[in-house]
C-alpha cells in the first residue's frame, strides 16, 4: 500500500542522514519529491540519480526570504500542486553562552527558524487553493528540554513548535494540517562531534537504551505527511526512545 501516491512533496535539508531518508521513503510510497540543499552538492546529485524522473534537487538558502518564494513557483508552475512541505533543514554552532559569536546566533535561528517561515508562508497559497495539505517541521527534544551548550538551537527548535502550534491553528479551516517531529538522538553525521562519554550517557538516559535512526524518523514523517494522520495538527511527536 502506498500510502502517498501522485503527491508532490518539498523535503528541505534533504542531502543530511534524516533528509535523504525521508526522501527514499517518500518515493517508496509513491511521492514525487523536491528537495533542497545547500552544501552537499556531491550527496545531492546521488540521490537524483538514484532516483531519476522521481526526485529532483535544488541548491537554495532558504533563510533568503526570496529564494524561498521561487521554489515554491518552480514547483507549482511544473506540477500544479503541492500536497506536503518537510522543513527538515537544520544546522548546529555549539557553544557556551559565554563564548558564542552573534554570527553564530545568527547563523542558526536564520537556517533553522527563520527559513521555515520563509517557505511555510509561500507553500500555504497553493495548499489554501486545493484546500488540503500538510507541514511537517523537524524541531528537537532540545527544543523541549534545552541543553548546554546549544542556547542557539534549543531556541530555534523551540521557536519552531511554536510557530507549528499556531500555524495549525489558523489553517485548519483550510484543511491544512501543521505538526512537528521532535527528535531525540538520532545517530547522523550531525552529531558525530560529540565525545563517546556524552553519547553513552544519553544512551543511558533513554529507556529504550539505544539511539534513534534516520529511517525511524522518516517513518514518523511519513505518517503525518499521510492520510494516516488526517486529524492530526497541532502536535509534536516525540520520536526520542522515551526519553520524554
Amino acid at each position: 500500500m502506498k500510502l502517498l501516491n501522485g503527491k508532490i512533496a518539498v523535503v528541505t535539508g534533504g542531502s543530511g542522514d534524516i533528509g535523504r531518508s525521508i526522501i527514499k521513503t517518500f518515493v517508496k510510497h509513491g511521492a514525487h519529491v523536491i528537495f533542497t540543499f545547500f552544501s552537499s552538492k556531491n550527496e545531492a546529485k546521488k540521490i537524483e540519480f538514484e532516483f531519476q524522473n522521481i526526485v529532483e534537487a535544488y541548491k537554495i538558502d532558504l533563510s533568503d526570504f526570496n529564494s524561498s518564494e521561487n521554489l515554491v513557483k518552480k514547483v507549482i508552475k511544473k506540477y500544479g500542486r503541492l500536497d506536503i512541505l518537510v522543513n527538515n533543514a537544520g544546522i548546529i554552532r555549539d557553544n557556551f553562552l559565554l563564548k558564542i559569536s552573534k554570527k553564530d546566533w545568527d547563523y542558526v535561528l536564520k537556517t533553522n527558524l527563520y527559513s521555515i517561515f520563509n517557505l511555510t508562508k509561500h507553500a500555504i497559497h497553493p495548499m489554501m487553493k486545493q484546500k488540503k495539505g500538510s507541514i511537517i517541521n523537524m524541531s528537537s527534544v532540545v527544543g523541549l528540554t534545552g541543553n548546554i551548550g546549544q542556547s542557539n538551537y534549543a531556541a530555534s527548535k523551540a521557536g519552531i513548535i511554536g510557530f507549528t502550534k499556531s500555524i495549525a491553528r489558523e489553517l485548519g479551516k483550510k484543511n491544512i494540517r501543521c505538526n512537528a517531529i521532535a527528535p531525540g538522538y538520532i545517530v547522523t553525521k550531525m552529531n558525530s562531534h560529540f565525545r563517546s562519554k556524552i553519547k553513552e550517557n544519553w544512551i543511558k538516559n533513554i529507556p529504550l537504551k539505544r539511539p534513534g535512526t534516520p529511517q525511524e524518523i522518516a517513518n514518523s514523517t511519513l505518517f503525518l505527511a499521510s492520510d494516516l494522520s488526517d486529524y492530526i495538527t497541532g502536535a509534536v511527536l516525540n520520536v526520542n526512545g522515551g526519553l520524554i
